[in-house]
């Protein structure tokens, strides 16, 4: 019988360098190289095979350079998320898609001055879009807040794409999981309106283990697990102290499920759909 967990997924990664080759953008600050080696590393030690990784725009801004050579250096293992304006074209799109990306990301939280975060792209442009995204087969991701995804859901809904919500949604772990705006979420997910991605570690500093965030994770597997997706984070840009070791992470997520056949649906199968992976 084959080992049900063979092609884990992990679903939101970033690579990183390598300096020179790869230049950072001048808002970006300083951040460790975390090129193919390192990730192969990483994904070993999680026990995945397959990666989506994301463009990492605090980084890079829109230089795509380093990502799309990562999707060109292992076509069959990665897909990518990647970030651009309403102002791009369909050509580019398109030579994207034919490399391996399969979606791209906006972005609706702000810094601490409140405006935009450096490099992101907001959801009017993912409303400008979404007609050329839907023609070209790609879905969008969304960092949000739970609260912010809610207030605009049937802008949302109306586009007529998969939505894929980054960490966990962004709830408000102060609320608790009855949280009018997490409750509301969680419908959505139960009647396959939205995906989540099942990623821990910006949502709470309660490390290891995170145990604020495990009724949470209960509540979206409860709701539709055929709707969650699993992401690690890696290499965890500027989080410092509160950084996570992955395959802490990928050993707290089996536990949470404690399911095999069940996790395999998370891990492999719903990657494999919405990212169009190859049969392994």
């Amino acid at each position: 019988m084959a080992d049900p967990l063979a092609g884990v997924c992990d679903c939101h990664g970033h690579v990183i360098g390598p300096r020179p080759r790869f230049a950072q953008a001048s808002f970006s600050g300083d951040v460790p190289e975390a090129w193919l080696d390192r990730h192969q590393t990483a994904l070993a030690t999680m026990g995945a095979t397959r990666a989506v990784i994301v463009q990492p725009s605090s980084v890079y801004g829109f230089d795509h350079a380093a990502f799309l050579d990562a999707l060109r250096l292992r076509p069959n293992a990665y897909r990518g998320v990647a970030v651009a304006g309403a102002e791009v074209s369909d050509a580019q799109l398109q030579a994207w898609h034919a490399v391996g990306v399969r979606a791209l990301r906006f972005v609706d939280i702000k810094t601490a001055s409140g405006g935009p975060l450096p490099g992101s792209v907001g959801l009017d442009a993912l409303e400008k879009l979404a007609p050329r995204l839907r023609a070209l087969g790609l879905h969008a991701h969304i960092w949000a807040d739970c609260a912010a995804i809610v207030a605009n859901e049937q802008r949302l809904l109306a586009l007529g794409l998969d939505i894929v919500l980054d960490h966990m949604g962004k709830p408000d772990v102060a609320h608790g999981v009855e949280d009018p705006s997490f409750q509301r979420l969680c419908a959505l997910v139960r009647d396959g309106r939205l995906w989540v991605k099942l990623a821990l570690c910006r949502n709470s500093r309660d490390l290891p283990d995170y145990p604020d965030l495990k009724p949470f994770h209960d509540a979206l597997v409860e709701a539709n697990p055929d709707q969650l997706l699993w992401g690690s984070d890696w290499p965890h840009l500027r989080m410092g102290d509160l950084t996570p070791e992955v395959g802490h992470l990928m050993a707290l997520f089996r536990a949470w499920v404690g399911d095999e056949a069940l996790a395999a649906r998370i891990l492999v199968d719903n990657p494999a759909r919405l990212f169009g992976f190859p049969a392994s």
